[in-house]
Protein backbone atom coordinates (compact mmCIF):
# COMPACT_ATOMS: atom_id res chain seq x y z
CA UNK A 1 0.00 0.00 0.00
CA UNK A 2 1.44 3.20 -1.01
CA UNK A 3 2.06 5.55 1.90
CA UNK A 4 -0.42 8.35 1.94
CA UNK A 5 0.17 11.56 3.68
CA UNK A 6 -3.50 13.27 4.23
CA UNK A 7 -4.00 17.13 5.34
CA UNK A 8 -7.09 17.94 7.02
CA UNK A 9 -7.60 21.42 6.85
CA UNK A 10 -10.52 23.30 8.47
CA UNK A 11 -12.09 26.88 9.48
CA UNK A 12 -14.37 27.05 12.37
CA UNK A 13 -16.40 29.56 14.59
CA UNK A 14 -18.49 27.26 16.55
CA UNK A 15 -16.64 24.19 16.46
CA UNK A 16 -18.76 22.32 13.94
CA UNK A 17 -15.75 21.88 11.64
CA UNK A 18 -13.13 21.10 14.02
CA UNK A 19 -15.43 17.81 14.80
CA UNK A 20 -15.83 16.93 11.41
CA UNK A 21 -12.43 17.51 10.65
CA UNK A 22 -11.60 14.87 13.26
CA UNK A 23 -13.99 12.42 12.32
CA UNK A 24 -11.87 12.81 9.25
CA UNK A 25 -8.79 12.64 10.11
CA UNK A 26 -10.15 9.68 11.92
CA UNK A 27 -11.20 8.05 8.84
CA UNK A 28 -8.10 8.43 7.08
CA UNK A 29 -5.80 7.12 9.83
CA UNK A 30 -8.17 4.11 9.49
CA UNK A 31 -7.58 4.02 6.02
CA UNK A 32 -3.95 3.65 6.55
CA UNK A 33 -2.41 7.65 5.66
CA UNK A 34 -0.29 9.37 8.32
CA UNK A 35 -2.89 12.38 8.95
CA UNK A 36 -2.13 16.27 9.77
CA UNK A 37 -4.86 18.17 11.39
CA UNK A 38 -4.49 21.77 10.83
CA UNK A 39 -6.52 25.05 11.36
CA UNK A 40 -6.24 28.25 9.04
CA UNK A 41 -5.82 31.39 10.50
CA UNK A 42 -8.64 33.43 12.02
CA UNK A 43 -8.75 37.16 10.28
CA UNK A 44 -11.73 38.35 12.66
CA UNK A 45 -11.17 41.00 15.18
CA UNK A 46 -10.40 39.81 19.00
CA UNK A 47 -12.64 42.27 19.91
CA UNK A 48 -15.52 40.82 18.00
CA UNK A 49 -14.60 37.18 19.15
CA UNK A 50 -14.91 38.49 22.69
CA UNK A 51 -17.97 39.72 22.40
CA UNK A 52 -19.38 36.31 20.99
CA UNK A 53 -19.02 33.40 24.16
CA UNK A 54 -19.39 30.54 21.70
CA UNK A 55 -16.71 32.01 19.39
CA UNK A 56 -14.63 33.00 22.21
CA UNK A 57 -14.77 29.34 23.69
CA UNK A 58 -14.26 27.58 19.93
CA UNK A 59 -11.48 29.60 19.78
CA UNK A 60 -10.03 28.55 22.98
CA UNK A 61 -10.21 25.25 22.43
CA UNK A 62 -8.67 24.99 19.56
CA UNK A 63 -5.63 26.75 20.29
CA UNK A 64 -3.28 24.15 20.64
CA UNK A 65 -4.47 23.05 16.79
CA UNK A 66 -1.10 23.84 14.48
CA UNK A 67 -1.72 26.21 11.85
CA UNK A 68 -2.09 25.08 7.89
CA UNK A 69 0.79 26.47 5.80
CA UNK A 70 2.13 25.87 2.67
CA UNK A 71 4.47 23.62 3.63
CA UNK A 72 1.40 21.60 4.70
CA UNK A 73 -0.04 21.50 1.30
CA UNK A 74 3.18 20.12 -0.46
CA UNK A 75 3.86 17.68 2.17
CA UNK A 76 0.27 16.11 1.71
CA UNK A 77 -0.69 14.13 -1.33
CA UNK A 78 -4.68 14.30 0.00
CA UNK A 79 -6.39 17.64 1.43
CA UNK A 80 -9.33 17.62 2.97
CA UNK A 81 -10.86 20.57 4.03
CA UNK A 82 -13.84 21.50 6.43
CA UNK A 83 -15.34 24.76 6.38
CA UNK A 84 -19.02 26.79 7.25
CA UNK A 85 -20.49 28.34 4.17
CA UNK A 86 -20.79 31.85 4.15
CA UNK A 87 -23.57 32.96 1.69
CA UNK A 88 -23.10 30.57 -0.86
CA UNK A 89 -19.10 30.61 -0.59
CA UNK A 90 -15.61 30.34 1.38
CA UNK A 91 -15.13 31.91 4.76
CA UNK A 92 -12.75 34.63 4.00
CA UNK A 93 -10.23 32.35 6.57
CA UNK A 94 -10.01 29.79 4.25
CA UNK A 95 -10.21 31.76 1.01
CA UNK A 96 -7.43 33.57 2.16
CA UNK A 97 -5.59 30.22 2.97
CA UNK A 98 -6.21 29.03 -0.68
CA UNK A 99 -5.31 32.61 -1.96
CA UNK A 100 -2.01 32.67 -0.21
CA UNK A 101 -0.62 28.98 -2.02
CA UNK A 102 0.25 31.01 -5.31
CA UNK A 103 3.71 30.34 -5.12
CA UNK A 104 3.13 26.48 -4.59
CA UNK A 105 0.59 26.16 -7.52
CA UNK A 106 3.01 28.43 -9.78
CA UNK A 107 5.75 25.59 -9.17
CA UNK A 108 3.74 22.98 -9.73
CA UNK A 109 3.03 21.82 -6.50
CA UNK A 110 -0.54 21.59 -6.16
CA UNK A 111 -0.68 19.13 -9.43
CA UNK A 112 -2.67 15.95 -8.44
CA UNK A 113 -3.21 16.50 -5.08
CA UNK A 114 -6.09 14.84 -3.95
CA UNK A 115 -8.73 16.85 -2.75
CA UNK A 116 -11.95 17.05 -1.05
CA UNK A 117 -14.58 18.89 0.76
CA UNK A 118 -17.37 19.28 3.48
CA UNK A 119 -19.20 22.32 5.16
CA UNK A 120 -22.08 23.11 7.19
CA UNK A 121 -24.64 25.71 7.27
CA UNK A 122 -27.79 26.60 9.58
CA UNK A 123 -30.16 24.70 6.86
CA UNK A 124 -30.18 22.23 4.35
CA UNK A 125 -30.11 25.08 1.55
CA UNK A 126 -27.53 27.90 3.59
CA UNK A 127 -25.43 27.28 0.59
CA UNK A 128 -23.75 24.47 1.08
CA UNK A 129 -23.09 22.48 -2.01
CA UNK A 130 -22.68 26.21 -3.40
CA UNK A 131 -19.43 26.62 -1.07
CA UNK A 132 -17.97 23.10 -1.89
CA UNK A 133 -18.47 24.08 -5.97
CA UNK A 134 -16.23 26.94 -4.90
CA UNK A 135 -13.78 25.57 -3.05
CA UNK A 136 -13.42 23.07 -5.78
CA UNK A 137 -13.08 25.61 -8.87
CA UNK A 138 -10.07 26.75 -6.99
CA UNK A 139 -8.67 22.92 -7.05
CA UNK A 140 -9.48 22.67 -10.67
CA UNK A 141 -6.95 25.88 -11.27
CA UNK A 142 -4.78 23.97 -8.68
CA UNK A 143 -4.96 21.15 -10.88
CA UNK A 144 -5.95 18.89 -8.32
CA UNK A 145 -7.71 15.63 -8.72
CA UNK A 146 -11.01 16.18 -6.86
CA UNK A 147 -12.49 13.44 -4.85
CA UNK A 148 -16.42 14.06 -4.45
CA UNK A 149 -17.64 11.24 -2.07
CA UNK A 150 -20.64 11.13 -5.00
CA UNK A 151 -23.09 8.04 -3.90
CA UNK A 152 -20.41 5.76 -2.22
CA UNK A 153 -21.58 4.57 0.12
CA UNK A 154 -25.19 4.15 1.94
CA UNK A 155 -23.87 6.77 4.94
CA UNK A 156 -24.26 9.37 2.17
CA UNK A 157 -27.79 8.77 2.17
CA UNK A 158 -27.88 8.77 5.98
CA UNK A 159 -26.31 11.76 6.27
CA UNK A 160 -28.65 13.83 4.28
CA UNK A 161 -27.53 12.74 0.78
CA UNK A 162 -24.98 15.11 -0.40
CA UNK A 163 -22.66 14.04 -3.16
CA UNK A 164 -20.60 17.33 -3.58
CA UNK A 165 -19.03 16.58 -0.12
CA UNK A 166 -20.43 15.89 3.74
CA UNK A 167 -22.74 18.59 4.77
CA UNK A 168 -24.27 19.08 8.30
CA UNK A 169 -27.35 21.42 9.41
CA UNK A 170 -26.19 23.56 12.50
CA UNK A 171 -29.39 24.80 14.43
CA UNK A 172 -29.55 28.01 16.56
CA UNK A 173 -28.23 26.28 19.78
CA UNK A 174 -25.03 24.63 17.85
CA UNK A 175 -26.18 20.89 17.65
CA UNK A 176 -25.48 19.18 14.53
CA UNK A 177 -29.09 17.97 13.00
CA UNK A 178 -28.02 15.23 10.44
CA UNK A 179 -25.84 12.51 11.79
CA UNK A 180 -22.86 13.04 9.47
CA UNK A 181 -19.95 11.21 11.53
CA UNK A 182 -19.84 7.76 9.51
CA UNK A 183 -20.05 9.81 5.84
CA UNK A 184 -16.85 12.49 6.75
CA UNK A 185 -15.02 9.00 7.52
CA UNK A 186 -15.89 7.51 4.30
CA UNK A 187 -15.79 10.47 2.28
CA UNK A 188 -11.82 10.58 4.04
CA UNK A 189 -10.95 6.90 3.23
CA UNK A 190 -12.30 7.35 -0.28
CA UNK A 191 -9.80 10.50 -0.69
CA UNK A 192 -6.96 8.76 1.07
CA UNK A 193 -7.74 5.60 -1.25
CA UNK A 194 -8.08 7.68 -4.47
CA UNK A 195 -4.49 9.16 -3.38
CA UNK A 196 -3.07 5.63 -2.85
CA UNK A 197 -4.06 4.44 -6.45
CA UNK A 198 -2.76 7.92 -7.94
CA UNK A 199 0.62 7.31 -6.21
CA UNK A 200 1.09 3.47 -6.61
CA UNK A 201 0.26 4.58 -10.46
CA UNK A 202 3.32 7.39 -10.40
CA UNK A 203 5.88 4.81 -8.93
Amino acid sequence: MANVKAAVIFYTMGGTNYTMAQWAAKGAEEAGAEVRLLKVDELAPQSVIEANEGWKATVEKIKDVPTASSEDIEWADAVIFSMPTRFGNLPSQMKQFLDMQGGLWANGKTINKVVSGMTSAQNPHGGQEATLLSLYTSMMHWGAIIAAPGYTDPVIFGAGGNPYGTSVSVDQEGNMVEDVEAAAKHQAARTVQIAQTMKKGQQ
